[in-house]
């Protein structure tokens, strides 16, 4: 579990600054990644930047954080605190200014030291909601 932490320390290090050098070593360029807003999955690197780069084009100073994190074999799930502020265009939402804090719960399949897939699961209504795109109920 030790090595798992060491991996995902660098990966979150990776997703808070978008490093394109971090990008290439722990991530696997036949990795697949299962996003709500995309029909079909984005792949390597460059599809997990594009991820990072949709997120950054809405909230500029977006971090991440890991709450908790269970492994077993070549299986990680991670929950994750996103906080940041509205500053671009989100989902058709122009910006607003608001601060966001929502979870995110990602699946990953480890291999060779690099992550071979990953599904995620934000909070996006809870995200809309925050920046006014959804009323809260």
């Amino acid at each position: 579990m030790e090595a798992t932490k060491q991996f995902f320390n660098q990966f979150l290090q990776f997703i808070n600054t978008a490093d394109e050098d971090l990008a290439q070593q722990l991530i696997s360029p036949a990795a697949k990644f299962h996003v709500p807003f995309q029909a079909d999955p984005l792949q390597g690197p460059k599809g997990y930047l594009t991820i990072i780069g949709m997120m950054r084009s809405g909230f500029p100073d977006i971090q991440w954080s890991i709450e908790e994190m269970i492994a077993e074999n070549d299986k990680v799930a991670v929950r994750f605190t996103m906080k940041g502020t509205h500053k671009g265009t989100f989902f058709g939402v122009p910006a607003t200014g608001k601060p966001i804090a929502v979870s995110a719960m990602n699946f990953y399949r480890l291999y060779e030291n690099q992550i071979i897939e990953e599904v995620g699961q934000p909070d996006l209504l809870g995200l809309l909601t925050q920046i006014g795109a959804v009323p809260a109920i």
